[in-house]
């Protein structure tokens, strides 16, 4: 620094400048030395610096660090270094001004500190943005810890900055901040809750981009979209998107289909409702209607008090359990439930072999629509209630 000083002094006597001129051609001639060191300086950076470190990410056999070491946090990063060369030759160039010295080294703090904070936040969402494919909990870490990072380097940059500008010590600013812990707890309630529910949404891998979800407070039903630390993005069945707060997840309760889809079945729970009226003890008749259209075999038929009802729940399991649409390795079974004044309800519980939502809906409308049509067959009615006219 003082050679620099020296050498401009020496062009200052060489040209043969004397008198009053001599301060100001001074700080002139040491005001551009100082910008063109700085220009060189980001210009070396710029285009030494990141050519440099790109050749030496592309010859490695890793690929995080061509993402972490992107165009866009080399750049950030560069931007600081003529800061630094201002702030070194401030000193310098004006020795003889301290206050607009010490106005120029403040100012230049304040843009290093907001460069920095740019260059690490640029940093923090490469590192968000690394192939985790192979892991969705590895990816959800990193989206939130990142998240809570960001948050930090910013907080303690407004405190750095403050701490400039006010011309304190930043730890003096640090400590004062314990006295008001209370009152900031209390402004920054619902956003300290929702990072905190955000946080034990990911850590307890209760919930993963791209899963399907159904949150029936706020009306959400579809594949979660983005997660961060304070909102959920769903996007809906209708391509609407419902955002929705951690803290709602994590407080109420939600529906995750991630197992049923990893599953080897969807269940179907259907009720029929039989009119009372119709159910009897099969006669002759319809026994041998029965037989004649293979709907049951003797050794049903042996009983003679056998109800219409038992014979049709009976084929109706067989008939189910059968057919290459249900997995009849998983819980099936026809059974009755509590009497109504809507007739007597019949549940059919059963799993369709596949988790396709298209593929399940017809395999379970083409099956009850069988059960539907061998209803008669048996003898029965199905109760339904006839509207006003």
């Amino acid at each position: 620094m003082e050679t620099i000083r020296i050498f401009v002094e020496s062009l200052i006597q060489l040209t043969g400048i004397t008198g009053s001129a001599v301060p100001i051609v001074r700080h002139i001639a040491l005001v551009i030395v100082a910008v063109l060191l700085a220009w060189s300086c980001g210009h070396l950076g710029r285009h030494l610096l990141i050519p440099l470190i790109h050749k030496i990410t592309a010859h490695t056999a890793a690929q995080w660090d061509d993402q972490i070491f992107n165009d866009r946090v080399l750049r950030s990063a560069c931007r600081i270094i003529p800061a630094l060369v201002i702030r070194w030759l401030l000193p310098m160039v004006f020795y003889q001004f301290p206050i607009v010295r010490d106005i120029l080294e403040r100012l230049t703090d304040i843009y290093i500190t907001i460069m920095s904070v740019r260059m690490v936040t640029a940093l923090l969402t490469s590192v968000q943005q690394l192939n985790t494919a192979h892991s969705s909990s590895a990816r959800q870490y990193l989206q939130s810890f990142c998240g809570v990072l960001k948050i930090i380097v910013i907080f303690i940059a407004v405190i750095i900055v403050a701490a400039i500008i006010l011309d304190k010590n930043p730890s003096t600013l640090f400590a004062g901040l314990g006295a008001t812990s209370a009152i900031l707890m209390l402004v920054f309630k619902d956003t300290i809750e929702g990072l905190v529910a955000g946080i034990r949404l990911t850590s307890n891998e209760m919930l993963h981009k791209g899963e399907w979800i159904t949150v029936a407070s706020a009306g959400a039903d579809g594949t979660v979209d983005e997660m961060t630390l304070t909102t959920v993005k769903v996007r809906n069945f209708d391509n609407s998107i419902t955002t929705v707060s951690p803290l709602t997840l994590v407080n109420g309760s939600f529906q995750n289909w991630k197992t049923m889809q990893e599953g080897a079945g969807r269940r179907v729970k259907r009720k029929l409702f039989f009119d009372f009226r119709s159910i009897k003890i099969a006669d002759e008749t319809l026994k041998e209607h029965l037989r004649q259209h293979h709907l049951v075999t003797e050794e049903q038929l042996k009983d003679e008090n056998v109800v219409n009802l038992t014979l049709f729940r009976a084929y109706m399991e067989k008939m189910l359990s059968e057919s290459k649409e249900v997995n009849a390795d998983m819980t099936l079974m026809v059974r009755q439930l509590e009497p109504t004044v809507s007739g007597l309800p019949i549940e059919f519980y059963f799993f369709i072999a596949t988790t396709v939502w298209t593929d399940f809906e017809h395999a379970q409308a083409d099956l009850m629509e069988r059960i539907y049509a061998l209803v008669p067959e048996f003898g029965l009615k199905v109760y339904q209630q006839y509207p006003m006219q």
